[in-house]
């Protein structure tokens, strides 16, 4: 605000958005002279300002007020010639507008995420602990700042006692919330974190399933989450989880975009990248660590890790093998090497095994161990890896922890506290963090998986399903009709592992043996029926595009012969998959991007496109549509609000919108509703379409599986893409539509030879199981 102002001019001056052509009020007090009346220059002020600016008023203002010269109060009668740019006025945002859609969508149709399971957000806000004035204390993030990467490692390794980084901002609620935590109830906490938890080796926010379903299901942008987090926890270090050559997708890209993605990362905050690949393939690994080492950024290469140490009769992945691996990566130059857990499968003994051999070996090198508490044995496993030489081991907040997530923090501190390991983390702090996060936790009510799971369970040992799947599993399995045969999805898992090689399971291979296990429960399919008629099933996308070796190649080789049958005659990438895809043209695809989006587009969007570019063209549009739905808080984003119910929503600093949701009409002969609000004192209304009420209207033809030629869908899902159309001549085994269920994809082909003769769908279309796609003579 300008100095000198009395708080009723601070507020007559404040833009109120939504109220277009309302005239602000000269302030009073001692302001700047230009706005002062009294006066030559003051009075030569007034009149232009009126006669030039009457029209375009609060852009106009604005802009003014920005202007460091009129700020300076060195203005004359000339300051307007002299400042052109003034007039220079950014288009109205609509915000508020949009906003109100959004809200009237919402209130007649329901979410437009998509909800697992029928359940309201907790009515009770989360609590936010006090947090004390001035800034946070100094963390370990000074240290990475003042010495560099290789400093920041041996400061870990030379570290007294057990360092812990907390997965709450990440993996947790990835592995109990379905990904789907806001940045809006990350950044509540924020504060709290850097001016308690100081002590910690990092916190993990970015990065792994966050990046797509921040854009995908929130509609938000996860860079931004990142640079709003950074300012607001500058003392503590950031960290990531990088697929390798996959950057944050499914898939490989073109080194240049890997390379770009890690310095653009860095840029905006990330401090300790965790590079994995999901085969354990080393080309792709050291790709990863490449990039991020030219970055700046600490690489921390990770062995993803399966099977059992301990056991002899496990003999693919044994413990020579996990020792080879980590000679290749400590000699490619890690900064910090992790062993990525990502199931839960270490038992306390292999973690004796695993974690003192490695420091034997490596006796300068700071480990860091990653594991899941599915089984419950958690937080024993991770003490063992403490006693037997790790630095640094993984937690999450009390109420965020145990089942597919972390073990606990408080767990962690409380035990080692007053012995050799304490963490020197305060305990009566992890309390109060607990607490906010419990609260938070039930605004996700719908997405948590205590709604479909009560609890832990052993039976990971055989299944080997990481815990971040785990969840997302279970749900897709309930979207797909398959909730009461999860028992069944989880034994067609470890089939298809068997099936696939046994592999090392993590994002995305983790996601090909779940697609063709959920495939195999959907079709009734046994391990040996799936390998007898390979050649003539309709595999998921996934599965086929891992057999052609585009997401590289898994320890001990493709299996055969399926991988024979399945692809026939499809190309097959040798070697390293990236090393083949020509460089993007990340200047092109800029062009390409302010062309449809407008000038406002940034480094990171650019990236963003390059690695999905449907879910960020989608993201874009949807924002253009409904506004920064991010600055909803999550009740209101999940289920809106309830007739008379009168909130506030803050744009930025500054301005606020104040609304009240007033009635909602029947429905009209178009199949519209009109929702009235009142937004700043002023009535609005908004027509929405009952999209339910149109679906009732419509009845969709279900495929009869006595009639030769009509293909029915063979899950529920949204149809993506249409390959044929009434007329053409289809070969058997030919694709003719894609639908996408919970991001698994599956190409329908076609089971005989012949002409097809009516299409029933349309690319966005959503279906049931056996809704009828289209009609082959």
């Amino acid at each position: 605000m300008l100095p000198g102002m009395t708080n009723t001019a601070k507020r007559v001056m404040q833009p109120r958005e939504g109220l277009s052509g309302s005239r602000p009020t000269e302030p009073t007090g001692r302001g700047p002279a230009l706005l002062r009346s009294g006066g030559e220059h003051g009075k030569a002020f007034d009149l232009r300002l009126l006669g030039r600016a009457h029209q375009t008023n609060i852009p106009f203002l604005q802009n003014v007020l920005n202007n460091q010269q009129f700020l300076g109060g060195t203005v004359d009668t000339q300051f307007i010639d002299e400042n052109p740019e003034l007039f220079q006025l950014r288009p109205a945002q609509n915000r508020a507008q949009k906003l109100l859609y959004y809200l009237g969508h919402i209130m007649v149709n329901g979410p437009t995420t998509p909800i697992p399971v029928k359940a309201s957000p907790s009515s009770a806000d989360p609590i936010v602990p006090a947090v004390p004035i001035g800034p946070p204390p100094a963390g370990f993030r000074d240290i990475l700042l003042r010495e560099g990467p290789e400093g920041f490692a041996r400061a870990v390794r030379n570290h007294q006692g057990l360092l812990l980084m907390d997965t709450t901002f990440r993996d947790a609620h990835q592995s109990l919330l379905a990904t789907r935590v806001r940045t809006h109830d990350l950044k509540k906490i924020s504060p709290y974190v850097a001016h308690n938890f100081n002590k910690l080796f990092s916190i993990e926010n970015w990065g792994g399933a966050t990046f797509d379903v921040a854009m995908r299901f929130l509609y938000e942008c996860p860079w931004r989450r990142l640079q709003e987090l950074r300012e607001l926890i500058p003392n503590i270090p950031f960290q990531m989880l990088l697929r390798g050559a996959n950057a944050v997708g499914y898939t490989n890209y073109p080194d240049n975009v890997v390379f770009k993605f890690c310095e653009v990362a860095k840029e905006n905050g990330m401090d300790v990248f965790r590079v994995f690949d999901s085969l354990n393939y080393l080309p792709n690994l050291l790709l990863g660590m490449e990039a991020v080492g030219s970055a700046g950024g600490v690489v921390e290469a990770a062995i993803s890790y399966t099977g059992d140490v301990a056991d002899p009769s496990r003999t693919k992945y044994s413990l020579q093998y996990y020792m080879d691996l980590a000679e290749e990566l400590v000699r490619a130059g890690t900064h910090i090497l992790c062993i990525k857990d990502m199931a839960g499968l270490l038992k306390p003994a292999a973690c004796t095994m695993l974690v003192s051999s490695l420091r034997d070996r490596f006796p300068d090198l700071p480990l860091h161990i990653h594991t899941h508490d599915t089984s419950g044995a958690g937080v024993a496993a991770m003490l063992a890896c403490a006693q037997a030489g790790a630095d640094v081991v993984d937690v999450a907040s009390d109420s965020m922890s145990g089942m597919t997530s972390q073990p606990s923090m408080g767990a962690l501190v409380a035990c080692t506290r007053g012995t050799p390991l304490d963490t020197g983390v305060p305990l009566e702090r992890v309390f109060d963090y607990s607490e906010y996060w419990e609260g938070a936790r039930g605004l996700y009510a719908a997405f948590d998986c205590t709604a479909t799971m009560k609890s832990g369970n052993s039976d990971v040992y055989e299944n080997e399903i990481p815990g971040g799947q785990y969840t997302n599993l279970h749900f897709q399995a309930h979207s797909m009709g398959l909730g009461s045969k999860f028992k069944e999805v989880k034994k067609a898992y470890v089939e298809a592992n068997q099936m696939l090689g046994d592999l090392i399971k993590v994002t995305p291979s983790s996601k090909i043996v779940g697609d063709l296990a959920q495939f195999m429960v959907q079709n009734g399919l046994s391990r040996a029926d799936a390998e007898a008629q390979a050649e003539e099933l309709s595999f998921p996308r996934s599965v086929v595009e891992f057999l052609q070796g585009y997401i590289g190649i898994p320890y001990g080789g493709f299996p055969e012969p399926l991988r024979s049958k399945v692809l026939k005659d499809l190309p097959r990438v040798e070697g390293r998959p990236g090393a083949s895809l020509p460089p993007l043209d990340l200047q092109a695809l800029e062009k390409e991007l302010i062309e449809r989006h407008g000038e406002e587009v940034t480094p990171e969007d650019v990236l963003s496109a390059a690695m999905y570019p449907d879910v960020f063209t989608q993201y874009k549009d949807f924002t253009a549509t409904f506004g920064p739905v991010d600055s909803l808080n999550t009740r209101l984003f999940l289920q809106g609000p309830k007739i008379a119910e009168e909130f506030e929503v803050e744009l930025e600093r500054g301005k606020t919108l104040h609304i009240k949701a007033l009635a909602m009409s029947d429905l009209n002969w178009a199949g519209q509703r009109q929702v009235f609000f009142e937004l700043n004192g002023q009535l609005r209304s908004i027509l929405v379409k009952d999209t339910q009420a149109m679906k009732e209207m419509h009845f969709h033809p279900k495929a009869l599986k006595d009639v030769k030629g009509q293909i029915g869908a063979p899950m529920p899902g949204k149809v993506i893409d249409i390959k044929v159309a009434a007329g053409d001549k289809v070969a058997k085994g030919q694709p003719l539509c894609v639908l996408s269920a919970m991001k698994m994809e599956t190409v329908v082909t076609s089971p005989m030879e012949g002409t097809v003769r009516k299409v029933h769908v349309t690319t966005d279309m959503t279906l049931e199981g056996d809704d009828l796609i289209l009609e082959i003579e």
